[in-house]
Order: structure tokens, then sequence, then C-alpha cells
């Protein structure tokens, strides 16, 4: 029985890691839509017509954007010069996301443990160590949550995280950490910044506890080149040319959309509860273990923005929930005794049962949901079907009136709107532009002032459903032109009083 253990684990594990591979690879081909897929689609149809100064993404304004990082402005680069689609462009990107994320956690698990089951055990652990009850965000790569994200910047950011981990525990040790090394680990930490920010904040929280947690400890000559490595990541981060990294510590406004990140925590994260006790245990073999130095420095933060309301710290959350996820893997392989290892493994392998059923709906992504067992189908969530049905008439560029929901997907198509989907700070009229669009569909505003909206932000096209409000669909100034899901109508402004002046 004792020399059975290890290879059914170690057969466990990397058959687990191939299902759920070959899952995501199956989403990537049907690329499901939620959340922010329309932001990241615009963001790549704005740099492909105009790659050096490609405006708002989402409204027609000349403003900068945080969107344009330097992953963006390659998957740009690479629709301007292909001529591929632009969700083509985002299933390059998901796969290029995934590659790195898998590939990062290969080499940041080794080197902790040189068990050959370990990285596959711990990719196991990052997508399905959750909660019982289901979660998604980007920057969170729970399976069902990384199957809505996968093209997302925040996957490519997260990937290159753990490369960036891997690399400067490597270099602490002097394993090739001259100059070079260092340079390039300072310009990758600011690559990882510009392109999700968020994620950025918890590759810095684990690029520290690297360093506080290296044995030995650095040398003087090390340490010197460590900090001069973070003097090009610096400067690049000030000379970003399409926004102002820096000036983001300036806006507000994000507290109440974050403000869920500190609710439901055992629901949502409880099953990573298995990942803090096997930190218990690494913090007993040392204090300054580098997974439970990366543990306590994001739950600071965590905490930090829970008690000052500054809620939008929740997104450092990754930084609390990945050094669990990833040390529950690894005492498997690292627990002393084999009673204890067994005992642990059992519990483990409990917790991930659960948390693989909590997100069996992601089968549905890939799977008709009429093929599902009834259990499975009940928690699949079908993706927004999107706008493709009014490409035909609307034409890039074009401003299109519509509300909040339909405002996060129309720009994936070229088009712009008269208020952004999303918070837009580096956008000084924002609040106007939402005031209009909340007047323009508001029960009683007058017909003249609806009309001198349309006319004041140039707006070619209205969408809107039975009951949205607006303009009456047979008002002179509007002409039906199609039909979309559920009634939805798109409507061509055509009325010479709300022809744009």
């Amino acid at each position: 029985m004792r020399v059975a253990t290890k290879p059914v684990i170690r057969g466990a594990a990397r058959g687990a890691a191939a299902l759920l591979l070959v899952l995501l690879l199956l989403v990537i081909v049907r690329l499901p839509w939620a959340g922010d897929l329309g932001i990241h689609a615009a963001t790549i149809e704005r740099l492909r017509h105009h790659l050096a100064d490609p405006g708002n993404p989402l409204v027609d304004a000349d403003t900068p954007s945080p969107y344009y990082s330097p992953w963006m402005l390659l998957l740009g680069c690479l629709a301007k010069a292909t001529g591929l689609g632009t969700f083509v462009v985002l299933r390059v990107a998901a796969l290029v996301g995934l590659s790195l994320l898998v590939t990062g956690v290969v080499h940041f698990v080794r080197t902790f443990c040189a068990r050959r089951a370990a990285p596959a055990l711990a990719f196991v652990c990052l997508v399905l160590l959750w909660g019982p009850a289901l979660f998604n965000w980007s920057g969170f790569p729970g399976l069902n949550s990384l199957a809505l994200t996968i093209s997302y910047p925040s996957t490519f950011a997260l990937g290159l995280s753990f490369h960036f981990w891997a690399l400067l525990r490597k270099a602490l040790r002097g394993a090739g950490g001259g100059w070079p090394v260092f340079l390039g680990l300072g310009l990758l930490w600011a690559v990882i910044l510009l392109s999700h920010q968020f994620t950025g904040v918890v590759a810095s929280c684990g690029g520290l506890a690297m360093v506080l947690g290296a044995r030995p400890w650095p040398s003087r000559a090390v340490l010197v080149r460590l900090v001069g490595g973070v003097t090009p990541g610096v400067v690049l981060l000030a000379l970003w040319p399409y926004y102002s990294f820096f000036g983001l510590f300036g806006v507000g406004g994000l507290e109440q959309i974050h403000r869920s990140l500190y609710r439901d925590l055992l629901p949502h994260f409880g099953l990573a509860l298995v990942g803090v006790g096997a930190l218990v245990l690494r913090l007993r073999r040392d204090r300054r273990d580098p997974l439970v130095l990366f543990f306590l420095l994001g739950a600071t933060v965590f905490a930090a923005g829970g008690l000052t309301g500054h809620y939008s710290w929740g997104r450092v959350l990754p930084a609390v929930l990945i050094p669990a996820q990833l040390a529950a893997a690894l005492e498997v392989f690292e627990a002393g005794r084999t009673g204890v290892r067994r005992v642990f493994a059992g519990l483990l392998g409990v917790a991930l049962l659960v948390g693989a059923w909590t997100q069996a709906g992601t089968l549905g992504y890939v799977v008709p949901r009429d093929a599902l067992p009834a259990g499975v189908a009940a928690k699949y969530r079908p993706p927004w079907p999107g706008y493709h049905w009014l490409t035909e008439d609307v034409k890039y560029g074009d401003v299109v009136m519509a509300k909040t929901f339909p405002s996060r997907q129309i720009p994936a198509y070229g088009p712009y709107t008269v208020a952004p989907g999303y918070p837009d700070f580096f956008l000084p009229d924002q609040e106007e532009r939402a005031t209009a669009t909340r007047d323009y569909y508001a029960p009683g505003t007058p017909r003249s002032e609806r009309l001198d909206i349309l006319r004041r932000y140039g707006v070619r096209w209205v969408v809107a459903y039975p009951g949205d409000g607006g303009l009456r669909p047979d008002d002179a100034a509007l002409r039906r032109v199609a039909t979309g899901p559920r009634g939805q109508g798109l409507f061509e402004v055509v009325g010479g009083e709300a022809i744009p002046g």
C-alpha cells in the first residue's frame, strides 16, 4: 500500500491536469463572452486602425487609456499586420496566456520541489481550490473564471508573474544572476504592471516575498544588482506613451465595484483553507518560507483595504490564495511522515472534488447543454450573445446611443458609444456622457432634449429594447434597420433635426 500511494497521486495529478488543459483549449475555440471581453476587443480594434494614436477605446474622444498596454499593443500590431479578425486575435491571446500560465506554474513550482508530478498537482490546485460557491473575476484563475477571462491581459500578466517569481528565485541564489538578468527582471516587472495593474500588485508582493525568503540570504553584490534592476522598470513605467501609469494612483471610483470582494469569503474561497494549513506546516519548518511570506504580504494588504474602505485593494486577493494553493500541492510531496502525507492528500482530494463540482458548469462552454447531466447543466451560465447582428449596418467609428450593458459589447465591433460601459478615469466628461445617456432614455425627457443629445454626440444609431425609453420607434428622426435578440432594435438616426450639426 505504501508503495502504491505515490504512483496513484502522480497519475491522478497528471490526469486531472491534462483534462483541465484540454477543457481550457476547447474553451479557447468557443471563446465564451462575459465580463470585459468587449473592451479588450475594442482596444485591439482601435490599435488596428490607429496604432500610434488610438484614442479612447469606447467613446469618440482623444484620451489615453490604461488598456493600451504592451501586450495589447503587440496584439494590435498582429491584427494590423495580418488582417486577422479581432476575435481570432483574442483567441491567439488566450492561447499565449494559457501557455504562459501553465509553463509559469511548472517553472515556479520546480524551484521548490523536484518531484515531477508537483507542477501538475499545483496547476490543479490553482484552478480548483477556491470555494463551494462560484466566483468569477479577472486575475482570479479559478476554472470557470479562467474560462471567461483566458484571453484577457490579466491571464497574460499572471502567467508572466509565475515566470518572474521563478527567475527571481534563481537569480537570488546566484544561478546566472548577473546584471543582464536583473535588468531583464526589472523590465519584466514593469511589463506585468503595465499590462494589468492589479496583477502587477500581486506580482510585486510575490517578488518581495521571494527576496525576503531567499536562502541563503543574497550577498551584497546580488542586492545591489536587484536594486539596480528596478531602475529600468521604473523608467519604462514612467515613459510608457499610451497612458500615465503613475497617474493611476490618483484616481478613485473603484471602491464600490470591489466591495463584493470582501463579502462571502468562505463560500468563495473557503477550500483554500486546506492550503493555509499547509502554509502553517511550512512556517514550522522555515520562518522565512517564501510562500508563507507571500501569503502574509497579500493578507496584510487585503486586510488593510477592508479596514480603510479601500475595497479596490481586494484585488490583491490572489496574493493570498495562490501561495496557499501551491503550498497545498507541495505539501502532498513534502509532508514528513507517510501517514501525515496520506491524510493531507485525502483532505486535499476531497477539497478538489468539491471545487471541481462547484465549477462543473464550465463544461457547458464546450459541451451542448442538452448533453450535460442535469446537475451539471444547472450550474452552466450561458455567455453573452454579442452584437454581431448589427455589424452589417453599423460601421467602424459610428457613434451608437445605448444603455450600459450594450455599451460593454458594441465597441468590440468598432463603433463607439455615447457613454463608456466601464469607468474611465482619463475621460474628463465621463459623468456628462453618462448623464446624457440616462436623460435620453429617461421617461419624461422632452423630445427636443433627446434630439439635442443625439446631435451633441454625433449619434448615428440608437439601440433599444422595447420599453427602454428614448424616442418612440415610430419617431420621424429614427428608422428601424434591424431587430436583434429579444426584440432589441437598431435604429438609424435619419430625421433632419437629429442630424449632427
